[in-house]
C-alpha cells in the first residue's frame, strides 16, 4: 500500500469516527429526511390505482408524497406521475420498485431518491435488487449522463465510477421489514410466514440497519393490513433501538385512532395509500350521482355543498377516512365535505366541456371550463392554470371510460 493510500485510508476512518460522534454523540440531526414529517401519502403509478380530480386539495395536507409501487410500474407512468405532482407545493419523493424506473426525469422531479431494501426477505430481494440497481446507475445512467467523456480512455472509467458513487450516495436508503407475507411487496422480496419478525428480531434488524446500513428510513410494512397489537410491539422495541434512523409505519391505516396508534407507539411517520387512492372512485361515483340529480332537476341550480350535505354521510366517506389519518386535519369530516364539493363542482364543469377539434395532436378546451376547474381543485398550486387545463383534457379524453385514466395523460398534451 502507498503512502498515498494510507493517507486516504486514514482520512476515510477519520471521517467515519467524526460521522459516529455527529449522529450519536452531538445527537446533530443529519438526516436528508425530515424529522416533521409525520404523513405520506404513497401514490401508485400504476394505471389501476386512479387519484381523485381534485387530488391537490387532499396532498396538501399531507407532508410528502412517495410515488412507487410493486406491480405494473413503468419508467413511463412513473415519469407522468411526477410529472401529474410538480404543481404541489408538497414534496415528491421516488422509492422505485425497480431499478429503470429511474430516469432523468424523476431524478429531476423528485426530492430524493428512495432506495427499499428488504430486511427480512431472500437474498435476491436485498443483495440482488442492490446490485441490479449498482449495475444500471454505473452502466447505463452514468455513462449518458456523462456523454461523450465517458468514452475517453483512462478517464471515462474513473468518471463513470464517481458520478455512480455519487448517485448512489445522495440516495436515501430506506429498509423495509415486511410483515404481511400475503401482500404483493412480500411477493416480489420472498418473504413468507417464516420471515415475518418478533418484535425482538425486528429491533435487532432496526439496529443492523442504522448501524450497519446507514439507512435513513426503516420501514414497517404491513401492506394493506393492520399491524395492530404486533406492529405496535414491533414499533415500540425498534423505537427503543434506534436513534437517528427515521421509522415509518404503513399497512391498513384508515382512521384517526391507528394512525395515532402508531405514531404513539414508537413511528416518526404513517404511510398511506390505498385510503388515498379509494378517494378516486368515491369521487366518480358521487360526480355520476350528483350529475344526474342535476339533469333530473332540468338544469336548475343544485349546488355541490348543499347536495352532499342531503345525499351522505361525509363522515363515512373515504374522502373523510383519509384526512382523518392526517394529524394536523383538525375537522377531517368537514374538510372532506369541502375537498369533495370541490371535486363535484370540477365534474359538473368538465361535463359540460365537448371535445374540440384537434390541433397539432392537442384537445382545445374553453376557458370557461378551465376556470371552473382552477378555481374548485387548484388552489395553493404552482401555475393553477396550467394544471387545470392538463386536468380538463384529460378527462375530457377518457370521459366513456367508467374511470377516467387522466392520471397518464402525456404533459405534452396540454393545451
Amino acid at each position: 500500500m502507498s503512502a498515498l493510500d494510507s493517507l486516504a485510508g486514514g482520512i476515510g476512518r477519520l471521517l467515519d469516527a467524526g460521522r459516529a460522534v455527529v449522529r450519536h454523540g452531538l445527537r446533530l440531526d443529519t438526516n436528508p429526511v425530515p424529522e416533521s414529517w409525520s404523513h405520506v401519502t404513497k401514490v401508485d403509478p400504476e394505471e389501476r390505482k386512479k387519484i381523485p380530480v381534485a387530488f391537490p386539495r387532499y396532498l396538501r395536507h399531507t407532508d410528502a408524497v412517495s410515488v412507487g409501487g410493486s406491480a405494473d410500474v413503468t419508467d413511463e407512468n412513473t415519469e407522468r406521475t411526477f410529472a401529474l405532482l410538480g404543481p404541489l407545493s408538497t414534496p415528491a419523493f421516488h422509492e422505485p420498485s425497480g431499478a429503470s424506473h429511474v430516469t432523468r426525469e424523476t431524478l429531476s422531479s423528485a426530492t430524493f431518491l428512495a432506495v427499499p431494501q428488504v430486511l427480512n426477505g431472500d437474498d435476491e430481494a436485498f443483495v440482488g435488487t442492490f446490485g441490479a440497481g449498482v449495475e444500471y446507475v454505473r452502466e447505463e445512467m452514468a455513462p449518458t449522463q456523462i456523454g461523450r467523456l465517458s468514452w475517453i480512455p483512462g478517464v471515462g472509467d474513473r468518471l463513470v465510477t464517481t458520478l455512480t458513487d455519487l448517485l448512489i450516495s445522495n440516495a436515501v436508503v430506506e429498509a423495509y421489514i415486511v410483515q404481511n407475507p400475503d401482500s404483493a411487496a412480500a411477493r416480489e422480496s420472498g418473504v413468507t410466514e417464516a420471515d415475518v419478525l418478533d418484535a425482538a428480531a425486528a429491533k435487532r434488524r432496526a439496529m443492523a440497519a442504522e448501524y450497519v446500513l446507514g439507512a435513513e428510513v426503516l420501514y414497517v410494512e404491513y401492506s394493506g393490513t393492520y399491524g395492530g397489537t404486533e406492529g405496535i410491539a414491533a414499533l415500540e422495541a425498534i423505537d427503543d433501538g434506534v436513534d437517528w434512523t427515521r421509522v415509518w409505519y404503513g399497512g391498513g391505516i384508515d382512521s384517526r385512532k391507528k394512525a395515532t396508534a402508531m405514531l404513539d407507539a414508537g413511528a416518526d411517520a404513517v404511510v398511506v395509500g390505498d385510503a388515498f387512492h379509494r378517494i378516486a372512485t368515491e369521487e366518480a361515483e358521487l360526480a355520476a350521482a350528483y350529475l344526474d340529480d342535476i339533469d333530473r332537476a332540468d338544469g336548475g341550480r343544485v349546488g355541490a355543498t348543499e347536495w352532499l350535505s342531503n345525499a351522505h354521510d361525509v363522515s363515512e366517506t373515504a374522502a373523510a377516512g383519509y384526512l382523518s389519518t392526517i394529524p394536523s386535519v383538525t375537522d377531517p369530516v368537514e374538510e372532506a365535505h369541502r375537498c369533495l364539493a370541490a371535486g363535484l363542482r370540477a365534474h359538473r364543469a368538465i361535463a359540460s366541456e365537448s371535445r374540440g377539434s384537434a390541433q397539432e395532436g392537442k384537445l382545445r378546451v374553453g376557458s370557461d371550463t378551465v376556470d371552473a376547474v382552477e378555481r374548485a381543485v387548484c388552489a395553493d398550486v404552482d401555475d393553477p392554470t396550467s394544471l387545470a387545463t392538463w386536468l380538463v383534457a384529460a378527462v375530457v379524453a377518457d370521459r366513456e371510460t367508467t374511470l377516467p385514466s387522466w392520471k397518464f395523460i402525456d404533459p405534452a398534451d396540454r393545451s
